[in-house]
């Protein structure tokens, strides 16, 4: 069995100034740490319990079927803050036939990020015993 003791996401993106404006400043993640110097050095954000690197350069954005699931408190409130910000909306936040409710960007390269709010009926947050 892996012990995993911490996860990140690596991302290298075709533009790196490009990706930290919109994971720093549009998406407003907070920084972890940064290292190196230039314009490719490394910016890591939380992401919950995990973390997003953004580092290094890529000539090809990163596959298609690669995607972020970030789940947020109130998706409605993100939504406004995040049109206020300027970042393009793919879809608003729309109730699945799943019960979670889901909103869907993009960042930069492509990278489809969903975000979603995990109602409080639903069997997600049900725990037995408790």
């Amino acid at each position: 069995m892996v012990h995993v003791l911490s996860s990140r996401m690596l991302l290298r993106p075709t533009d790196p100034e490009r990706s930290r404006a919109f994971y720093g400043e549009a998406l407003g993640l907070a920084v972890h740490r940064e290292f190196g110097t230039g314009p490719e050095r490394g910016t890591v954000y939380f992401l919950g319990g995990g973390f997003l690197e953004v580092s290094g350069r890529s000539d090809a954005p990163p596959a298609p079927g690669l995607q972020l699931w970030l789940q947020v408190a109130d998706v409605a409130a993100a939504h406004e803050e995040l049109v206020a910000r300027g970042v393009e909306v793919l879809r608003p936040p729309v109730k699945e036939p799943w019960g979670l409710v889901e909103m869907w960007i993009a960042d930069p390269d492509g990278v489809r990020i969903v975000l979603v709010e995990v109602p409080h009926d639903h069997p997600i947050r049900y725990r037995p015993g408790i």
